[in-house]
């Protein structure tokens, strides 16, 4: 007998969705959930605690909630809001402001200024992450984590960078922008750009800010030169998240937690 539409039940048409499969994240030898966290930073042990009944924590992809939970602080990967935690306190991304004629090296043959001068009180070992030419200022940043290194390398995952130019030439008209953002043709390929914004501007010289995700060796300086207005001045003053912010000239500091979780996941880690 069929049954109403009205009364009684009957069984859905739609098939369910296969529920997402639990993963099993307890370490019966690790170390409890709610101190590896606080170890982190992330707060008290008791702080902790309530983040994890709040069900704002995952452990490998997976929800904790239970507070007996232990993990492998050298294996697990930990997110708390959607932040990657960094549970490796040896590892470190260090934010430098690259001065004017600078290398862009841990080391010189010849013996000029490089970036190692601005970190060698530290005692970890770091590489720099990308570039800036000797010519050009600004954030460049500085780690010991392989991972994020390479991943922020890669153009797989179009990490944008804000660069404030200063270009020489006459007035810099509104079709100039659109010649950088439609691509210029250069030696090497095409290349584009994400963003141009005029910020000021007197006879003869324009500063601009400009977005892009290329790499290539001085690629801003190229492509202005392209569209025939020279760059004077170039300072790097955004890698995706992280900003140069008032980081005087020549000085270093340390990532913060939540800075450096959000650049972790700008890179899906």
């Amino acid at each position: 007998m069929p049954t109403s539409r009205r009364g009684g039940s009957r069984r859905s048409s739609r098939r369910q969705a296969p529920a997402s499969p639990t993963v099993d994240v307890h370490v019966p030898d690790g170390v409890r959930l709610q101190k590896v966290l606080a170890q982190a930073g992330l707060g008290s042990r008791r702080a902790c605690e309530a983040l994890i009944a709040d069900g704002r924590v995952e452990v490998d992809g997976q929800v904790v909630v239970e507070l007996g939970v232990r993990v492998d602080p050298a294996t697990a990967v930990v997110h708390v809001d959607g932040l990657r935690v960094q549970l490796d306190d040896s590892k470190i991304t260090v934010a430098v402001n690259k001065p004017l004629g600078m290398l862009s090296a841990m080391s010189d043959p010849e013996g000029r200024p490089t970036i190692a001068e601005l970190v060698q009180d530290r005692p970890e070992r770091l590489f720099h992450v990308g570039r800036l030419d000797a010519d050009s200022e600004g954030l460049l940043l500085l780690t010991n984590d392989g991972e994020l290194g390479n991943r922020l390398s890669h153009p797989r995952y179009e990490i944008p960078k804000t660069y404030l130019v200063t270009v020489e030439g006459g007035e810099f008209y509104p079709r100039h922008a659109k010649e950088l953002l439609a691509g210029v043709e250069l030696d090497d390929g095409p290349a584009r750009m994400d963003k141009v914004h005029v910020v000021d501007a007197v006879p003869g010289r324009t500063m601009i800010e400009v977005v892009l995700h290329e790499g290539r060796n001085r690629i801003v300086r190229r492509m202005f030169d392209a569209i025939g207005f020279p760059v004077t001045r170039l300072v790097r003053t955004r890698v995706g998240p992280v900003t140069l912010g008032d980081l005087k000239v020549g000085r270093t500091r340390v990532l913060g937690r939540t800075e450096l979780g959000t650049l972790m996941r700008a890179v899906d880690l």
